[in-house]
């Protein structure tokens, strides 16, 4: 069942995630080698806190933090932890959500910890592009699946694979609503988004293969080859003039 969202309740959702976009860019600015990834959760738990809203993260489905902190081989729900510190060369990615009021809000992204290698800042590169690319083709009447391929197309263009194992979401007043927003597709296949319709879009992107490892902590997903990977993520709107981002 998807829920098309009337303007007052866009509006909601968007106030949740100015919470996650201010603290995405917060923990942009203090990411650096030598810190743990626990303080990055304790950080994060704080900001949300002080703003009004709820860490949306912690306690879902048993998952012990507030921040998602992946990293390199990481592709997404590392677990924050005193004894995992970053290092130079690293790249980690930071995936935050918040319930204000009832709706939440949801977005990720991947950060560079000090100068990091030439492969690792065109993953990123070409993974936020790949984002850009989705939400570019997210309009009314538009099949859901052209979105994905949009996504697949440019990641696999650059040499890179799109993980298949987890995917964006619909969003509102729970954290993960149908539809389901894979990163790859049929152009022209699936559901037409229509107006009122709140998604996640969230591209996770493979230097190696797009197979996926998940560890004994039953979160922990890892790429199988051990390879760099990427994640970025925005929740958008659809609406009768075009995406609208509610996570900037």
């Amino acid at each position: 069942m998807i829920t098309l969202r009337s303007k007052r309740e866009i509006e909601k959702i968007r106030a949740a995630n100015q919470i996650v976009a201010e603290v995405l860019q917060h923990l942009k600015e203090v990411v650096k080698p030598g810190l743990s990834t626990f303080e990055l959760d304790q950080i994060t738990e704080k900001l949300i806190k002080k703003r009004g809203g709820t860490p949306a993260f912690k306690g879902y489905a048993g998952f012990p933090a507030s921040l998602c902190a992946s990293i390199n081989e990481v592709i997404v729900h590392g677990i924050p932890r005193k004894d995992v510190i970053l290092a130079e060369g690293d790249i980690i990615s930071l995936d935050v959500g918040v319930k204000l009021d009832g709706y939440f809000g949801d977005a990720a992204l991947t950060v560079p910890v000090g100068k990091v290698s030439y492969e690792a800042e065109h993953l990123m590169q070409v993974t936020r592009e790949s984002l850009e690319e989705g939400i570019r083709a997210a309009w009314p009447d538009e099949h859901l699946f052209t979105l994905s391929n949009k996504i697949q197309r440019h990641v696999e263009s650059n040499g890179y694979a799109v993980v298949r194992d987890f995917v964006g979401h619909g969003i509102g007043t729970q954290l993960h609503e149908a539809p389901q927003v894979p990163n790859y597709g049929i152009a022209g296949t699936g559901m037409r988004l229509k107006a009122g319709m709140v998604i996640a879009i969230e591209p996770m992107v493979n230097v190696g293969t797009y197979e996926v490892d998940v560890l004994a902590d039953g979160w922990t997903a890892v790429t199988k080859d051990r390879k760099l990977s990427a994640h970025f993520e925005h929740t958008i709107a659809i609406t009768d003039h075009g995406p609208d981002i509610l996570s900037l």
